[in-house]
């Protein structure tokens, strides 16, 4: 049986024993990787590569070792992992931002190796375990704060993160009771904590650097992305008012794959696109008399009307803590970057007050 071997792959490489068709490492459990991190069980894999659970023979404790794709584009891509996770580890020596930690790296078989902190279930693997049930306003207000500190943090070091998605979001312990309702029929896991980490800092981007016109996963993607205006650290302001929408329904808020449609959602969700933005994208194709071109499909607009509706229409109760977050998400799905709260601004709202005072409280 013959195998065709991935065009992207490094013809230099010297592991061609080690891999498989694709670039990914072959291991197995008890493979010992730099002479120290033992490996246990495979925990995800991806695009990029794959995470393995290991034990760190020397510090006598369980890790996250991600082992990337033996292909030279990938290869880049951690690298330039490696060099923000270290400038993170130096600005954050006492490890006080919510940002994945990173212990040490290596090079194994051609392969970049990643050590990291071992976390539990990303906010996204959490949700599908739960049935999509949503998270409580507390838990929403919780994981937000400790979210919006650390990509503050980023921020204030010129640094903009460029994925935030539930994906990259992870539970520091994914340790759950269970619940059931009234009836006993219902299941529901309740988290015993609820903090967080941001991880998968790949395509992280200083601010001196180049950005790449294509950035973010689709369902968080920044509209100044989508029109192709440029973009700056807002776009992750944006990405996480998504993502807080995602905690509060458990689904995504805007649920395609197609930019146009995108763009027709948001002016469901939020209004009418600025006409000014409208008149600056290079995407003219999307656009009719300084208004976004609306395609006559009745199917779509159906499929739009069935998904989407006016952002204070998805409040569940209209409390005031939902006032409050529907308030705060308003203004980070601000169409103009300009007049986009930042995460700065964003930590003061009187949605977190509740957090403040009982950090004040401690302290």
């Amino acid at each position: 049986m013959t195998t065709t071997k991935d065009p992207q792959r490094d013809k230099g490489a010297e592991s061609g024993d080690h891999d498989d068709e694709k670039g990914h490492l072959l291991y197995h459990e008890g493979l010992l990787l730099n002479g120290r991190y033992e490996v246990m069980s495979t925990l995800g894999k991806g695009a990029f590569g794959k995470v393995v659970k290991c034990l760190d023979r020397d510090k006598k404790e369980y890790v996250a070792v991600k082992i990337v794709r033996n292909i030279d584009c990938f290869s880049e891509v951690a690298r330039s992992e490696i060099a923000v996770l270290e400038e993170i580890n130096n600005l954050d020596d006492d490890n006080i931002f919510a940002c994945v930690r990173m212990l040490d790296w290596f090079d194994h078989e051609g392969h970049v190796c990643i050590v990291f902190e071992l976390l539990g279930l990303s906010t996204c693997e959490f949700l599908q375990q739960n049935n999509y049930l949503p998270f409580s306003l507390d838990q929403i207000r919780a994981m937000a704060f400790q979210l919006f500190r650390a990509v503050c943090f980023l921020h204030r070091n010129k640094l903009t993160h460029t994925d935030l998605k539930p994906e990259n979001i992870l539970l520091v312990s994914s340790d759950f009771n269970l619940e059931y309702n009234d009836n006993k029929q219902c299941r529901e896991k309740k988290l015993k904590a609820i903090d967080v980490k941001v991880v998968d800092f790949g395509t992280a981007t200083f601010d001196h650097e180049r950005h790449e016109s294509l950035v973010s996963t689709r369902h968080y993607r920044a509209p100044e992305v989508i029109l192709d205006l440029g973009w700056n650290q807002s776009c992750d302001v944006w990405s996480l008012g998504c993502v807080l929408m995602e905690f509060y329904l458990g689904r995504t808020l805007f649920p395609t794959h197609d930019s146009q449609e995108h763009l027709a959602m948001m002016e469901r969700v939020l209004g009418p696109i600025p006409s000014h933005l409208l008149q600056q994208t290079k995407k003219q194709h999307y656009v009719h008399n300084d208004r976004l071109k609306l395609e006559e499909d009745i199917s779509r607009d159906k499929y739009i009307k069935k998904h989407c509706k006016p952002l204070k229409n998805y409040m569940y109760y209209s409390s005031d803590d939902e006032r409050l977050l529907f308030d705060l998400l308003s203004l980070m799905l601000e169409y103009d970057v300009v007049r986009r709260i930042t995460l700065e601004e964003a930590l003061w709202h009187p949605f977190f007050s509740p957090v403040r005072a009982q950090k004040k409280q401690r302290s």
